[in-house]
């Protein structure tokens, strides 16, 4: 079980609510970029929390719905494709994890960020590599923010089911890419992630 390591050296430190924060859908061809951030309860820590890839999607979604209705606050924000597009992805993963930080009632006073970049933040932060594996904060916002993600492809799939998004979930695979040849980028698909078809 991970432990509150990071959390409790914070609380120590006079920080009153620290938020773990995490992203998905980073590296997909289509879709937004989704973030969460989430405050635990010190005393109701979910069991089996862990980085989001390592659990089964029946796991995660158990887990998902036990963070909600346990969590002191969570906050799930996204960043379009047009955001990614004009912004760059990393850029669109940053303001997504802002909007997340802001969302959250009551506010967060220190956030840990999954990933080795933590700047533009309105409140102190910290980025914890691999964090997911590491805080169980980053690791209840690592699940809200995939199956949130996941979900999202569920829909995109039945908005546009030539692709097979709801199979792939968005990432650039040998399907997906001969699909994006033959029907062409639709209003999802990132301009900055399929410029391949140029040169085809």
């Amino acid at each position: 079980m991970l432990e509150m390591t990071l959390e409790n050296e914070l609380l120590t430190a006079g920080y009153t609510a620290v938020c773990g924060v995490d992203e998905a859908g980073r590296g997909p061809l289509c879709g937004p970029v989704v973030a969460a951030a989430c405050i635990l309860r010190p005393g109701d820590i979910p069991e089996g929390l862990n980085d989001s890839k390592k659990l089964t999607p029946k796991r995660r979604e158990l887990l998902f719905e036990r963070i909600r209705t346990s969590a002191l606050a969570y906050c799930i924000a996204e960043a379009s494709v047009a955001e990614i597009d004009e912004l760059n992805i990393l850029e669109a993963d940053l303001l997504a994890m802002r909007r997340a930080i802001a969302g959250l009632s009551p506010a967060a006073d220190f956030a840990l960020i999954d990933g080795n970049i933590a700047r533009g933040f309105p409140i102190p932060s910290r980025a914890v590599v691999h964090g997911d594996a590491i805080s169980p904060s980053i690791a209840a916002a690592s699940i809200l923010a995939k199956v949130t993600r996941d979900r999202l492809c569920l829909e995109l799939d039945r908005m546009y089911p030539q692709y097979g998004i709801a199979k792939h979930k968005g990432y650039g695979t040998r399907a997906h890419m001969e699909a994006l040849r033959q029907y062409g980028p639709s209003p999802i698909h990132r301009k900055q992630f399929i410029r391949f078809l140029d040169q085809s």
